[in-house]
């Protein structure tokens, strides 16, 4: 245990107008260091995680983050990108530096402006997380990705349509009570398990409501050491923190399996010292629906194949033994790349410090949570607890 949070900040996600990169990365980065009560002079290093890839015409934007205060001249600035999983790689960036004693405050900004880009242009941006030799033509763009691997999975396994349809609807019950969402609307699982001319069918057995939406929106925290961290007026703790990279090319990969989510999860599990009945709640990624359901799995919740299992039988809910995604996951809350990670860190934050409102997990203690660039490509976890 090296750093902690102590403070955060976070934007609705969605179509945010009137906004730009550069004022959601001002908004936060204020919003956080008031939150934190630390000055914008006392901040030893700031790491901006910002995907981009086309969405902004403004590239290079470590800077951008200075532009919130004079007092941040001249500080150490980096951006960070790991594809889908950029928030959490600058999230551990700013662990890397407080463990190396390099840095004893760090700034970890998220961010990103997808919905001023052309529909036609999303998809192809996004598709440059794949491995473009082989899979830029797979048709429906990530949803395409994802649509296969849901194929796959229900050729191995047998139909999960009901099962992608609990998940659609849990997250987005656990949405409405999420001031951040982009979405909150309880949808029912009606909804979400028939197509109709409002869920239409995307790729392979997706349906609109098996895809996150394309959001904007930024989200922000302040890490410190543990010995400035017991000082100020909060400190949630990294207890453990682990990344695992796997092959870029699907072909190399059982790609049913996300074996780097499970490495990842076994890595800090293990470096925690607890198991996964331990925890509290888990926000994971569920960029689609087919995602959350293998990463039950991939986390050792249920044995392979029987991801559907956990939510048919209650146990993913809000109420249930290992509420997952209590926020409304990125289903309901919105996936603005580079703001996502970070994201969750903040809300896990929340949760633990008792102050999520109408989404707490009562007497939460420990959280655990699971970002993922790419179809299982950048796999990180972290788990949370308070310690002050």
């Amino acid at each position: 245990m090296t750093a902690a949070i102590v403070g955060w900040a976070h934007t609705p996600f969605g179509r945010l107008e009137g906004e730009t990169v550069e004022s959601l990365i001002v908004r936060v980065t204020n919003a956080a260091l008031s939150d934190a009560g630390i000055p914008a002079q006392d901040v030893d290093e700031i790491v901006l995680g910002h995907f981009n890839a086309g969405f902004s015409a403004q590239d290079f934007t470590a800077s951008l983050v200075l532009q919130a205060s004079p007092d941040l001249r001249f500080k150490r600035a980096l951006r960070v990108e790991n594809a889908c999983a950029t928030g959490s790689a600058a999230v551990h960036q700013g662990l890397k530096s407080i463990a190396a004693k390099s840095a004893r405050i760090v700034l970890v900004v998220g961010v990103e402006q997808m919905t001023t880009t052309p529909a036609a242009e999303i998809g192809k941006n996004l598709l440059k997380a794949s491995y473009v030799r082989e899979e830029a033509d797979i048709e429906g763009g990530f949803a395409g990705i994802f649509g296969q691997i849901a194929g796959l999975y229900f050729q191995k396994w047998g139909d999960q349509s009901d099962a992608l349809a609990l998940i659609a609807a849990k997250n987005h019950k656990n949405g409405v009570g999420n001031p951040y969402a982009q979405i909150r609307k309880d949808l029912g699982f009606d909804f979400c398990r028939n197509a109709s001319e409002k869920n239409p069918f995307v790729a392979g057995p997706l349906k609109r409501t098996d895809c996150s939406p394309v959001s904007d929106g930024a989200a922000a925290l302040v890490l410190a050491d543990v010995e400035t961290a017991l000082r100020s007026s909060k400190a949630i703790a990294f207890r453990a923190s682990a990344h695992v990279q796997d092959f870029l090319p699907m072909r190399k990969r059982d790609i049913l399996k996300f074996e780097g989510c499970a490495e990842a999860w076994k890595r800090a599990l293990t470096s925690a010292g607890i198991s996964l009945n331990d925890l509290s709640l888990v926000e994971t990624h569920d960029c689609f629906t087919i995602a959350e359901l293998i990463e039950y799995e991939a986390m050792g919740l249920v044995p392979e194949g029987q991801g559907a299992r956990a939510v048919k039988e209650g146990w993913t809910a809000k109420d249930g033994r290992l509420p997952v995604n209590p926020s409304g996951g990125l289903k309901s809350k919105g996936h603005p790349i580079g703001a996502t990670g970070v994201s969750m860190h903040v809300l896990c934050a929340m949760q633990l410090a008792g102050s999520a409102g109408d989404i707490q997990i009562k007497d939460a203690k420990l959280a655990g949570l699971f970002n993922m660039g790419g179809a299982a490509v950048a796999n990180y976890v972290s788990i949370l607890e308070r310690i002050k």
